[in-house]
């Protein structure tokens, strides 16, 4: 799998695409994390935050000094922001303390219907 598809799907969708998968056999084609609500999401996923995600796909485990030069900010920043892309699932900790997304494409899918009129 080299796809992250980040997006809002709720429990019932998500549910449904395991069961799916389960029963035809097929393997799912990417990876996926799924939040609550596209609120949810933009809180987690915000400019600098979605900036770290570029700068790690595909690059194997690195070093939160490394991701901070990278994109040009100071560490303690980097590693607040790091810290929430790791609690929220879209990033793994390797064994050695470094970090890690390990995909070469990140899809964003967040969908949302319009309100009933009152």
């Amino acid at each position: 799998m080299e796809t992250l598809i980040i997006g809002n799907q709720n429990e019932a969708e998500v549910r449904a695409r395991v069961l799916r998968a389960w029963a035809t056999g097929e393997a799912e084609v990417a990876a996926r994390v799924d939040f609550a609500s596209l609120d949810d999401a933009w809180k987690i996923l915000g400019d600098k935050r979605r900036e770290i995600l570029r700068v790690m796909a595909g690059q194997g485990p690195l070093a939160i000094r490394e991701i901070a030069r990278r994109i040009k900010r100071d560490v303690r920043a980097v590693h607040s922001d790091v810290k929430v892309l790791l609690q929220n699932g879209v990033i793994d900790r390797t064994e050695d303390g470094r970090v890690e997304l390990p995909y070469q494409v990140i899809r964003f899918d967040f969908s949302f219907a319009a309100e009933d009129a009152a």
